[in-house]
């Protein structure tokens, strides 16, 4: 039922094919989303990607790597009119900047040639091995000079400190917008999650993104450095008796 609360709140345009990106979705500060299936396949793949620092034992990764895959089969499942042609215009745009965007193989291993575009994430600063390799890569400024200086040479040095050539590559790189979903596409995939309206699917996989990062930087997997004492834990054990 609450995926209903979309046409309640556009009644008006219940009969429209597609849905209008920005308009109220009935929830209160939740606006209709204007790319759901191409921004899920990229929260759904850079959290796969993430998933990767984790060793292969772990549960986390067990159990968030098959939601994660199952939820973004789904989302390839339910094709938009015209993808294939739409991927075939911008595949050469995609191919002459690898630092830009990406092919993904679909969620099946890349059958028949299906692969998913989107845009690419920018290297964190730990993938570089020195500070030379930033530097070139144009991530880092390179070390200022320190004490008074004329206004003329310290004029650029703002921009040279937020420089950001990857985010500046995606802005000048715009490729055509996927194929819009129907109403009736966008139901499909609220219904098959069953975690409420797209929007909500989108914040929930933004968050399980960020929570993926989060926990490989703290390395949950390895021991604790102080070892809890002996029965500490006895009283959160299940009993079966």
């Amino acid at each position: 039922m609450r995926p209903a609360v979309r046409l309640l709140a556009s009644v008006a345009r219940a009969n429209t094919l597609y849905s209008e990106a920005g308009l109220p979705t009935g929830l209160t500060g939740l606006l209709t989303h204007y790319s759901p299936r191409s921004t899920l396949l990229y929260l759904y793949s850079t959290t796969l990607d993430k998933l990767q620092a984790f060793p292969e034992h772990s549960v986390y990764r067990q159990s968030t790597e098959a939601l994660t895959r199952h939820r973004m089969s789904i989302v390839e499942n339910v094709r938009p009119s015209g993808l294939s042609e739409w991927q075939q215009r911008v595949a050469p745009l995609v191919d002459q900047h690898p630092e830009a965007f990406k092919k993904v193989k679909t969620s099946d291993g890349g059958k028949g040639e299906e692969y998913n575009i989107i845009y690419h994430a920018p290297p964190p600063s730990s993938s570089f091995k020195t500070e030379d390799d930033a530097i070139n890569a144009g991530y880092k400024a390179k070390p200022q000079p320190e004490g008074p200086q004329e206004q003329a040479a310290v004029a650029d040095r703002g921009e040279q400190l937020e420089k950001d050539p990857h985010g500046e590559t995606v802005r000048e790189l715009r490729v055509e917008a996927e194929p819009a979903l129907t109403m009736e596409q966008i139901s499909e995939v609220e219904q098959k999650i069953g975690s409420g309206l797209i929007e909500e699917i989108i914040a929930v996989a933004e968050g399980e993104r960020a929570l993926a990062e989060r926990m490989a930087e703290s390395k949950v997997w390895e021991d604790l450095e102080e070892k809890p004492q002996e029965g500490q834990w006895l009283y959160n054990e299940r009993q079966t008796a």
